[in-house]
């Protein structure tokens, strides 16, 4: 039966144009649904992989000082930054998949290789030693199963207009922030079962407040499994929302195509584009990873409350960030991409500049380490003493900051209001960096397969977020905040100047090209 290609029925702003060329067609309803279809079920990939990654991070610093006592905040910043090294690694190699082959066989491969990565994470206190490295070997291949987003985001990219691409792009990125939301959210709830939790036996399972958000987000492996293999169609459609053959088409029509459009691309905008992405990420990466051990050390939380209240704190900067997502898609198309997307770099400057620490009052230092020690209180600067808890035998936890950070004896404490009214300002000011660099990138590509391309953006920000849970705990544990919140300002700083002066060459491909005027 031949399928009828009359155009009915489709919102005039989604209606894609008609031509002669035989590999461009016009779309059915039907085509149109199905498009549709396929980008929401990329939507809810991306929002079911953030709340599998975002569900554990204010876990895992307990976790860690749980199953294994020798681990310290410097081998945090390397289990935190194992995850983004897997995906760096993965995100080019499934990028170029998914350009040769159906976008469902990278994305079902990825997401059983987290689904079984997740189930390890549940397992690492079994071993009788070294567990730390277990959670590391877990992390590293969550990460891998996560290189998926670089397929997500080719897909969006490829399958809407050049009209359709900032709202496709930030509806996704709201998709991503409301898994960041119900991630902390749900790991909060999750708290109240306890360190103890409940056992079973038959399959030496530990079923607690740190296991349990695992095992959730493996369950959600599988329904995203079940989604991806029923519902998901390969669609391409090119800047000026002609419909075209899949963008895996291997055809010679569709090869010859690409080749065409290679040497088009401006390649300084996207080495500019990487970099800024890689800035963002990097800026991210350290605001989460320190999140927990500075507001156990500032506040004199314990291990149970840095989690309780810090995913308290992210549920509501996720939902800011829903909030921007939907002022960005009315802002962005009156002021343009750049315009906000710089106005964001600014944001995250002021947030990261606030954090820094003020005053003269120093923070709670953790008695643990100063009991009956009274060659440690004589060390104490003068006046500081007074500043000390009174030590108490009851207490099971120490809290407060270490005295073996030398730094806590001298930098000014960072108080809950600087903390909140951080988190707020970068709330705004990631977000709108995130969704713009990314809607950006995929404009100054073109109508071509952006799968390996997209792979390298999602590299760049993978090796930031390798690199900056590594910087944060290195240059946090032995500097102290002051040193590593001024370095992220100047870097910041500088990816603002180098945004500046790249500005006229970060426009699309067909506006640079006269195919459509800006």
């Amino acid at each position: 039966m031949e399928m009828k290609k009359e155009i009915t029925e489709i919102p005039e702003k989604h209606k894609l144009n008609s031509t002669t060329n035989d590999a461009v067609f016009s779309e059915s309803p039907l085509d149109y649904k199905s498009r549709w279809r396929s980008i929401w079920v990329m939507y809810l990939t991306m929002f079911l992989s953030s709340v599998g990654f975002s569900i554990v991070i204010t876990s895992i610093w307990p976790y860690l000082q749980k199953i294994d006592a020798s681990a310290n905040a410097s081998f945090l910043g390397w289990v935190v930054a194992a995850y983004s090294l897997g995906q760096m690694v993965a995100s080019p190699l499934f990028g170029l998949w998914s350009n040769h082959r159906p976008r469902s066989e990278p994305l079902v491969c990825s997401i059983i290789i987290n689904v079984a990565a997740n189930v390890l994470y549940a397992y690492v206190h079994l071993p009788s030693s070294h567990n730390k490295y277990y959670m590391l070997v877990a992390r590293t291949f969550v990460g891998f199963g996560a290189g998926n987003v670089a397929v997500v985001r080719s897909y969006v990219a490829g399958a809407t207009s050049l009209k359709e691409r900032t709202s496709a792009m930030a509806n996704m990125s709201a998709c991503q922030a409301l898994g960041f939301i119900l991630g902390p959210a749900l790991q909060a709830g999750l708290s109240f079962i306890g360190e103890a939790g409940v056992s079973w036996d038959l399959i030496d399972l530990q079923f607690n407040m740190y296991t349990s958000p695992a095992l959730l987000g493996a369950v959600l492996g599988v329904i995203n499994i079940i989604l991806v293999v029923s519902v998901l169609r390969d669609f391409h459609v090119d800047d000026q929302g002609r419909h075209i053959n899949a963008i895996n088409d291997i055809s010679e029509e569709r090869v010859g195509m690409a080749d065409d459009l290679d040497g088009d691309i401006d390649q300084s905008a996207v080495v500019t584009s990487n970099l800024l992405f890689f800035v963002f990420l990097f800026m991210f990466a350290v605001f989460e990873t320190i999140a927990t051990p500075l507001s156990m050390d500032m506040f004199a939380w314990t291990r149970r409350q840095a989690v309780l209240y810090n995913g308290i704190i992210l549920a509501c900067v996720g939902f800011e960030s829903i909030l921007v997502f939907v002022a960005v898609k009315v802002i962005s198309p009156r002021l343009g991409d750049r315009v906000v997307m710089l106005a964001g770099m600014v944001i995250i400057l002021c947030g990261f500049f606030i954090l820094l620490p003020w005053g003269n009052q120093l923070p709670q230092i953790q008695w643990a380490d100063l009991h009956n020690s009274s060659s440690h209180m004589t060390s104490l600067p003068s006046g500081f003493k007074a500043a000390l808890p009174a030590i108490s035998n009851s207490s099971t936890e120490p809290t407060g900051c270490p005295s073996d950070q030398t730094w806590c004896l001298y930098t000014p404490v960072i108080h809950l209001e600087q903390y909140i009214t951080s988190d707020i300002l970068i709330g705004i000011g990631y977000p709108v960096c995130n969704v713009m660099s990314y809607t950006l990138y995929s404009k100054i590509l073109g109508p071509k397969p952006q799968g390996v391309y997209m792979g390298w953006l999602t590299a760049s920000g993978s090796g930031a977020r390798t690199l900056g849970p590594v910087f944060v705990s290195q240059v946090y544990t032995r500097l102290g905040p002051r040193w590593a919140f001024s370095l992220i300002c100047g870097l910041v700083l500088l990816a603002i100047l180098l945004m500046v002066a790249m500005y006229k060459r970060l426009i699309a491909f067909s506006v640079r090209h006269g195919i459509i005027q800006e």
